[in-house]
């Protein structure tokens, strides 16, 4: 059986991967920063982004 991820889930892990591997944040914290990143870019409206 396959278990369900989001696409909410999948973007932030996305991005939490790329803040880690870039960066000497914690994982925790690369989630953390990764959440925040895609609440901001949310708030663009569709047809700026």
């Amino acid at each position: 059986m396959t278990e369900y991820v989001s696409g909410y889930d999948t973007r932030v892990n996305l991005v939490k991967d790329v803040l880690a591997q870039h960066s000497k944040l914690t994982d925790d914290m690369s989630l953390d920063l990764a959440k925040r990143i895609l609440g901001a870019l949310d708030t663009i409206p569709e047809k700026l982004r």
